[in-house]
């Protein structure tokens, strides 16, 4: 079924089109990185619950910009925690894999991901992909 986080993205796109906008950058989610090739981090054991409809919502949104070959966009997806902090500038960008550092911990500053988001809209490094983000 067709949810109404996917919906507000068609509507998105359709709004960006009118309006003669070639490309878009979307802040994303964690659930969908994949922890394996073709494993997602939303489908593992003890992923919580709660959080299982907003990453599926999340994979469902990707999944449609994926289809999308009249529009410049990227999703760029935080890691799995990500918080007020401090913008230390330094971290890492990837693709479609999840991050975690050295403690196995996937975390991220509200700051530094701001950081990221803006570098990737002046630098265009990921069109038509996946972005993710992490220490």
């Amino acid at each position: 079924p067709r949810g109404p986080f996917l919906a507000l993205n068609e509507a998105l796109v359709a709004g960006v089109r009118a309006a003669g906008v070639g490309r878009l950058l979307v802040v994303g989610g964690a659930g969908g990185l994949e922890v394996a090739p073709g494993q997602a981090l939303s489908d593992q054991p003890g992923f919580p619950e709660a959080y299982l409809p907003e990453a599926h919502a999340h994979r469902d949104v990707l999944a449609y910009y994926r289809t999308l070959d009249l529009l410049d966009w990227t999703y760029v997806s935080p890691a799995a925690e990500i918080a007020p902090g401090t913008r230390t500038g330094r971290f890492r960008v990837g693709g479609d894999q999840f991050m975690t550092d050295d403690q196995g911990r996937s975390f991220i500053s509200a700051e530094d991901y701001a950081v990221a988001f803006v570098d990737e809209l002046e630098q265009h490094g990921h069109p038509r992909g996946r972005m993710s983000v992490a220490y």
